[in-house]
């Protein structure tokens, strides 16, 4: 079957972005303070080291790399060390409503930043040294894509949170 879908437009984008941001905003306004600093298992982040990837995505991946090849034609896009990035943001132990409110706040520029693209701007690009080149309309996508992944491992560590808890409830899920 042939992929029938169809690229998503700027002001589509601009509205995912806004409601991936409340998805973000209600879970963590309901998780207890154990729960958002909970590891499902050695290695794996916690909530808050997931909202903190979030927010370092934001600024070097996706808002950041568009802001740079907008001011440049064809620039070379750096790398980042995930990892390394959350180790030394300690965010397991920073407060959790500052960190959803650092969040907040760009999240409301990018969506302010892809709402004013326009389709000129889709298809300027840049060189990132692991991928080759890319364009605007590409990273837009991915950080959709990106938002959803992170937002089920957040609700996946949840999930194994309650999992242990369930008593023989597990069994509809084993089925």
């Amino acid at each position: 079957m042939a992929d029938q879908s169809h690229p998503l437009t700027p002001a589509e984008i601009a509205a995912l972005l806004r409601s991936a941001c409340a998805v973000v905003r209600a879970e963590l306004a309901e998780l207890p303070a154990a729960a958002v600093r909970w590891h499902p298992a050695p290695g794996e982040w916690c909530v808050l080291e997931v909202l903190g990837h979030l927010i370092e995505a934001e600024q070097r991946g996706f808002a950041g790399r568009i802001r740079i090849i907008l001011a440049s034609d064809t620039p070379a896009l750096a790398t980042w060390d995930q990892n390394e990035v959350a180790r030394a943001r300690r965010d397991c132990e920073r407060d959790a409503p500052a960190l959803v409110d650092e969040f907040a706040r760009l999240r409301l520029e990018s969506v302010a930043l892809v709402a004013g693209l326009g389709s000129a701007d889709l298809g300027r690009g840049g060189h990132h040294p692991k991928v080759g080149l890319l364009r605007v309309a590409d990273l837009l996508h991915e950080w959709v894509h990106h938002d959803r992944n992170h937002l089920r491992q957040m609700l996946a560590n949840v999930q194994a949170l309650a999992w242990p808890h369930m008593g023989n409830a597990r069994r509809f899920s084993e089925e």
